[in-house]
């Protein structure tokens, strides 16, 4: 764990326990470990803060020498990080600067970062909060939860779902293992999963969703520039702002006869081609089964 403070002395606390976690050791059996199968190195040289901790051999017997070592690292919150670990999580919260991080056994958790954040994870979920600027996190071993953030933000996983609230830019949000949830976006949302469905709720922006796998749902209280919609082996289920101009192309095997008032051009049970309220935002929309369209 990483924490950042106004003011704050950097320090580090080192925790060690037995590789289980519950197994009991005193200080001496610690330090016997640790001589006999760990490097250890912690230092502070000048603005620069490090703690490395690794095998002496490759072939350790865990069940007997094993140790579960962390840290935790206290900094001032204008601070970079260059973090690695192949046994555990890792934890960021109130840090400006240049961030990444990996692991290979854990998940991630990133609270109040401002800067250039990159953080990868095969082991995991990720978590992220109150961030911004430029966010760059994936993962290939769980779900990702992000809200309350700004920038340009990046998310990937290849092995659960993304749920995500309250984000505001450029955003870039993709799973092939589970579905994607979200609600409160501004901007630009392009997302796709061919893992299951797509719910997004109150969206104020231009928005590109795709599914391979499920059904989309999409509530817009306004379309940015564009919406493109497409999914391959479900429905789709549209509720556009009445009020808001738009230009319409929608194709599916059969489309509801709900025609919105204002629209002029063609509407049938499978094409809809024309415009609402005089023309605007493109709204491009395609699915295999039904398309439910309605105005709100």
């Amino acid at each position: 764990m990483v924490t950042g403070g106004g003011g704050q002395s950097p320090r580090i606390e080192v925790y060690i326990n037995g590789s289980n976690n519950r197994e009991q050791l005193n200080k001496e059996e610690i330090q016997k470990r640790l001589d006999k199968s760990y490097d250890m190195n912690i230092a502070v040289n000048g603005h620069e803060l490090s703690a490395t901790v690794k095998t002496k051999h490759d072939n350790i017997d865990w069940k007997r020498d094993g140790l579960n070592i962390s840290f935790k690292i206290y900094v001032p919150e204008n601070v970079s990080t260059n973090l690695h670990t192949s046994g555990g999580g890792i934890q960021l919260d109130n840090l400006r600067g240049k961030e990444n991080f990996t692991t290979s056994g854990g998940g991630l958790m990133v609270n109040a970062l401002n800067g250039d954040i990159h953080g990868h994870t095969s082991g995991g979920g990720i978590q992220v909060s109150n961030s911004g600027d430029n966010i760059d996190l994936e993962t290939s071993g769980g779900g990702i939860q992000a809200k309350n953030c700004k920038g340009t933000i990046k998310l990937v996983t290849s092995g659960g779902g993304i749920q995500f609230k309250h984000l505001d830019g450029t955003i870039n949000a993709h799973t092939s293992g589970g579905g994607i949830e979200g609600k409160y976006i501004s901007g630009e949302l392009v997302t796709n999963t061919s893992g299951g469905g797509i719910s997004l709720d109150n969206m104020d922006c231009s928005l590109d969703a795709s599914s391979s796998a499920g059904s989309v749902n999409v509530q817009m209280n306004h379309v940015g520039k564009y919406l493109k919609l497409n999914t391959s082996s479900g429905n789709i289920a549209l509720k556009l702002p009445a009020k808001q101009g738009l230009d319409l192309n929608l194709n599916a095997e059969k489309i509801n006869d709900q025609i919105a008032s204002d629209f002029h051009g063609t509407w049938t049970k499978t094409n809809v081609n024309g415009s609402v309220n005089g023309g605007g935002a493109h709204v491009d929309v395609h699915a295999n089964n039904n398309i439910d369209v309605t105005f709100n």
